[in-house]
């Protein structure tokens, strides 16, 4: 009923605006007859106008319909509809004058009439378009004074300029200044609003003309830039807000809908990453893939950007039966071409593995599933060796047996130097491919970056709950630092590193500059409209098992190598094999099948040695007898 009622009123409005234009053009065919005679038409010349009228309507009025004039909205009228309107009027008097030759060879048609008719037509048709924008954009303001925000925008750029012609249709804002870094830009207007000094200056501004609301509308800058302007916005002590990065807008609009509150993926997050769409769809395109952990924060997102390349199959491999539910509703909505397999089950169990390949034959296999909270896995050792090793080793097994084209194993910067249990199994996970890799021809490929922001149990929803709980925020140490990354630019570089290796590869994605905790937390409390130590308190605790204050990207026997892309290093090792690699691992197996712990903490010592260097033994098991006490 809505749909109907939405067509019968553009119909009825279309309908309207053609019975407009049909008196438009009949009152300019009178009006140059009429300015044609000095207004002194005489019978013979009346007698010609009513003759000649319905050719006129009905030449121009088909004319009028051909050029599109009834496809424009009046509000957003532009350049193009005047353009359309100036064809339309010269167009219409050569059918016109074709119509009346074929009628009665032009008799009594003033050729002068034909010749004022276009540019009469042209103000008549284009005037009452043009006011209906101006009072549609600027009207309404006329009898609203005073109830909208005063809006002062940062960036006076293309998203400004936008951002400033739409609010000025919306009755809620009121575009009052510009300010923006680039000097050659003061003195100028964009619809009405000056643009009055640089972003530095914005704490006076503000004061000055009372702003309510202030909007940073530069999508294309960078983090460092941003986190700047963020800082001086906070000074001002008025609401403050953003528009999304370009890539980010929707349908690469830029509206007043498109504006949100500033999130901590703007201030940490980076530059958009720049791909190799031709070479990763050549990878993509037209193949079975299968990413396990599909539910998963980065198994996910892999998912969603994958589904982008039309595989001929994506197949989602995921233990947690909600999560896959969602991840495939998802994907089944915004791909409904896209033949989607959810397949429930868990990568350390070998005979769903087998059957999983066996059933789906993946060209490609994206390995995310992991457990990986540190604190977690320091107490529950052999699940942590059962999940990231053994699944690590039956997935890679099994992409071997089925003759699987690529491999790539999602990795860890804790997987360096580790000092914890988490670190060390994903470490061990990285030897246990490259071991399949010697013996095999699938491309065996790691991938190894920070944290990411926003993940499932990650620091920021803790924070997120804390802040919304009125604190306090903890942070384990002052000096804490972590690397960061957003799940979309962790999820496409993973992809472009799964195009790019060869096999063998240990790629590291380029994180940036280390984030101090503190930071992340003080800003995080900001964003929420709140002051840090005043209205939320940040406590430090101390570090928690198996936490370090700084993560490492590569170990020190490894050769940095740019790569083609700049967001990727290759992480070169010396290709030194382990003979007794396999049948560690095999034997480590065989320690988690027996629950036997000791046996684990003595086999992870001697195939990943850093960790007994930083890690005693006896802070990485809880006793069983200690462990019933509690």
């Amino acid at each position: 009923m809505t749909l109907w009622y939405a067509g019968g009123f553009a119909s009825r409005r279309s309908l309207a605006v053609v019975a407009h234009d049909i008196l438009i053009v009949a009152a300019a065919w009178l009006l140059v007859y009429l300015a044609r005679f000095d207004f002194g038409v005489t019978p013979t010349g009346w007698i010609s106008f009513w003759r000649s009228l319905p050719f006129v309507l009905l030449g121009q009025g088909a004319v009028l319909w051909y050029c599109g004039l009834y496809r424009g909205i009046w509000r957003f009228s532009s350049i193009l509809d005047a353009w359309n309107i100036v064809r339309a009027a010269v167009l219409g008097v050569l059918a016109i004058a074709l119509l009346l030759f074929l009628f009665n060879r032009l008799e009594g048609v003033p050729r002068t009439v034909l010749a004022a008719y276009p540019v009469c037509l042209i103000l008549l048709l284009g005037g009452p378009r043009l006011l209906y924008r101006v009072w549609s954009e600027h009207g309404f303001a006329l009898f609203n004074h005073g109830e909208f925000k005063r809006v002062l925008i940062l960036g006076a750029g293309r998203a400004g300029e936008a951002l400033a012609r739409d609010m000025r249709r919306d009755a809620r804002y009121d575009p009052v200044a510009f300010l923006d870094d680039q000097v050659s830009l003061l003195g100028s207007k964009l619809h009405g609003a000056p643009v009055i000094g640089t972003i530095a200056q914005l704490p006076e501004v503000v004061a000055e003309l009372k702003i309510d609301l202030v909007i940073i509308a530069i999508p294309s800058t960078n983090n460092a830039n941003m986190r700047r302007i963020v800082e001086i916005c906070e000074r001002c002590e008025v609401p403050f807000r953003t528009l999304p990065r370009f890539h980010d807008l929707s349908a690469g609009e830029v509206s007043v809908a498109e504006l949100r509150e500033v999130n901590i993926e703007d201030l940490l997050g980076r530059d958009a990453v720049i791909l190799d769409w031709r070479r990763i769809g050549a990878y993509a395109i037209g193949r079975t893939i299968l990413v396990s952990g599909a539910g998963g924060s980065i198994g996910s997102e892999l998912c969603r950007q994958i589904a982008r390349f039309k595989p001929a199959m994506l197949v989602l491999f995921e233990s947690n039966e909600c999560n896959l539910f969602y991840i495939e509703a998802e994907l089944r909505t915004k791909y409904p071409e896209l033949m989607v397999c959810a397949f429930l089950g868990d990568v350390r169990d070998a005979s769903a593995v087998a059957r999983a390949f066996e059933k789906f034959r993946p060209d490609m296999v994206f390995h995310a599933a992991a457990y990986k909270h540190v604190p977690m896995l320091e107490f529950n050792l052999r699940e942590a060796v059962r999940n990231n090793v053994v699944g690590t080793r039956i997935m890679a097994s099994a992409a071997h047996d089925y003759g699987c084209r690529t491999f790539v194993m999602i990795s860890t910067d804790k997987a360096v130097n580790s000092n914890n249990v988490m670190g060390a199994t994903k470490r061990i996970a990285e030897l246990c491919c490259q071991a399949q890799r010697r013996r095999s021809r699938t491309r065996f490929i790691t991938v190894r970056f920070g944290n990411v922001l926003g993940s499932a149990g990650s620091v920021v929803p803790l924070f997120q709950e804390q802040i919304r709980a009125g604190g306090p925020v903890t942070v384990t140490h002052p000096d804490m630092v972590r690397y960061f990354m957003t799940i979309p630019e962790a999820a496409q570089l993973i992809m472009q590193a799964a195009a790019m290796g060869e096999g063998g590869e240990t790629f590291v994605l380029d994180m940036g500059d280390p984030v101090r905790i503190t930071y992340l937390a003080e800003q995080m409390i900001r964003l929420s409209g709140k002051t840090p130590g005043v209205d939320v308190k940040i406590v430090y605790t101390a570090l928690r098992p198996g936490e370090k204050l700084a993560e490492e990207l590569f170990h020190q026997d490894e050769e940095r190598v740019q790569t083609s892309h700049s967001q990727l290093i290759l992480a070169r090792a010396p290709d030194n094999e382990r003979p007794d690699l396999m049948e560690d691992l095999r034997a480590l197996e065989a320690a988690v099948e027996a629950y036997d712990d000791n046996a684990i903490v003595r086999l992870m010592e001697k195939l990943v040695p850093p960790i007994a260097k930083h890690r005693p033994v006896q802070q990485k098991v809880v006793p069983i007898e200690l462990a019933k006490k509690a």
